[in-house]
């Protein structure tokens, strides 16, 4: 991992609006409001948190396929916000996103073959027959045969879409690669061919992971910081055996608490977390965990706490740290 962030948010939002049945805006959601973190280059951050959080939307900004409402972004030193179509194709082949579901994202009525082949002619000038070596080497990287190349996305299974997607973005070489709930309804061993290929990959092809998940015993594996994020802001971010060790913020240490228990002790047993989220649109004043919080005070309806370092390797966003 090296010591220079290869990208950097700073106060970056992103708004939506609320309209009633008439179109009328009537609130907005801030699905991220005021986050900056730091990504170094080689290593894997991990971003979980309960869904609503804003995980998905933060990866999604950070590429651009969400307009920010507010802050920056800056990739290898250069800042990427609000850059326009032209800008973004050649960021493209650097900053690359895989989607949540891969199936959906390729082309139901292309084969594997034309899917892999699209960013090559579209991002590089590689000749034809360029194009074919590089698209076997790809899919030999990913643990797939060349008969694969004429199927279709509806005749792969799950594990099999996830490697032609991780395949579709490998083509252009990133720098980047933000994967958004890369195990999400898998097997359980067909989730442990996926992980172990993206260690692999990160290996290969000295690869930068923004890993955005809801299952922390996968991040934990992954992962070499975490970011906690709840209601759009981030609440802790630590080292990750330091978050699973010294847990800070209440929110957190729940969530390590809901992990499973099999046949052991649990990683927290300090506090389940109970209640909903509030509406993103009326978050609560001050603290924004206040009202499911069993630590509040009063102070935490007053003063809105901003993430600040407690530790070498640990910050956290909380007035009763």
């Amino acid at each position: 991992m090296s010591l220079a962030p290869i990208l950097r948010a700073d106060g970056l939002s992103r708004h939506f609006p609320v309209r009633n049945a008439f179109g009328w805006r009537t609130g907005t959601v801030r699905a991220l409001d005021g986050v900056s973190f730091e990504v170094f280059a080689g290593e894997a951050l991990g971003i979980v948190g309960e869904s609503g959080c804003g995980k998905s939307t933060l990866g999604k900004t950070l590429v651009g396929i969400h307009a920010p409402a507010g802050g920056r972004v800056l990739f290898e030193g250069t800042d990427i916000t609000g850059q326009p179509a032209s800008a973004r194709r050649g960021l493209a082949a650097k900053l690359q996103y895989c989607y949540q579901d891969p199936g959906h994202s390729l082309d139901p009525r292309w084969t594997v073959r034309r899917s892999l082949m699209e960013p090559l002619i579209v991002h590089t000038a590689l000749t034809a027959g360029e194009r074919e070596a590089r698209i076997d080497q790809i899919m030999s990287q990913v643990g797939l045969p060349p008969t694969h190349l004429d199927l279709y996305p509806h005749e792969l299974s799950g594990g099999q879409q996830r490697r032609v997607g991780l395949a579709r973005i490998l083509m252009l070489n990133p720098r980047l690669v933000i994967l958004d709930e890369p195990t999400s309804g898998l097997d359980v061993s067909v989730q442990s061919s996926v992980l172990k290929l993206l260690r692999q990959l990160q290996s290969a092809f000295s690869l930068t992971y923004l890993f955005v998940s809801h299952d922390l015993t996968v991040v934990r594996a992954m992962c070499d910081r975490i970011a906690v994020m709840y209601l759009g802001r981030i609440v802790e971010l630590a080292a990750t055996e330091a978050l699973f060790a010294t847990a800070k913020h209440p929110y957190t240490q729940s969530l390590l608490a809901a992990i499973p228990e099999i046949g052991g002790r649990r990683v927290s047993d300090t506090f389940a977390l109970e209640g909903d989220p509030p509406d993103p649109a009326r978050p609560p004043s001050g603290c924004r965990f206040r009202t499911r919080c069993p630590r509040a005070a009063a102070v935490c309806a007053e003063t809105d706490p901003l993430l600040r370092p407690i530790a070498p390797a640990q910050s956290v966003a909380c007035l009763r740290v």
